[in-house]
């Protein structure tokens, strides 16, 4: 995966500027108010593992993967410091080398952002080959309504539901504020909650 980014850079200077500390409250919110219960659950970009800890620490069967061998390093460690169980993968996530099997729900910070400018139809593929009928999806991006340089890409509603829309159905978009580390700067996103229909 190349996208002008110098990932290593960002994983060796210790603290990447979408790493919070911290699981992401929209995760949780969701999570607790679309009562989605501990089942098989995939990460798509999980950077240094907060959030696929916290989804093992809440009772489910994680699988999480990313293209970056520091973020993965960084993740082991966190995983096992925390005492889960995480299937940890490094993997492109357009470009899959070896079927996963398909996930009830999958979660997905900031990567869909990340790599829909370069292979949006690797990524869906990717979408497609994890989830079977009746998945859910949440996913979180910049919005481009608020874009701001140094800051997430963005996406604007009209690209989220064209682009998601050729294969989920849309079930809850909604505007929130995206976290961010103590004292750094509040991003607009998307929180955008989707589900595979029986007919795609």
């Amino acid at each position: 995966m190349s996208s002008g980014i110098d990932w290593d850079a960002h994983y060796q200077s210790g603290t990447p500027p979408w790493e919070t500390g911290h699981p992401s409250t929209e995760l949780e919110r969701v999570i607790t108010a679309e009562r989605i219960q501990p089942c098989r659950v995939i990460e798509l970009g999980c950077g240094s593992g907060i959030n696929a800890v916290w989804l093992a620490q809440q009772g489910f069967d994680v699988t999480a993967l990313d293209f970056n061998d520091l973020a993965i390093e960084q993740a082991r460690r966190r995983g096992a410091a925390a005492g889960v169980a995480v299937r940890w993968l490094l993997a492109d996530v357009c470009n899959l080398a070896e079927p996963l099997g398909q996930f009830p729900f999958f979660f997905d910070r900031g990567c869909y952002h990340a790599v829909r400018k370069y292979d949006l139809p690797g990524y869906l593929r990717t979408l497609q080959s994890v989830t079977g009928p009746g998945s859910l999806g949440l996913v979180l991006t910049g919005n481009a309504r608020q874009p701001v340089v140094p800051g997430p890409p963005v996406v604007s509603e009209a690209e989220l539901r064209s682009e998601l829309g050729a294969a989920f159905e849309i079930m809850r978009l909604r505007e929130f504020q995206l976290d961010t580390a103590e004292g750094g700067i509040s991003y607009l996103g998307w929180s955008c909650l989707v589900q595979r229909p029986a007919a795609r």
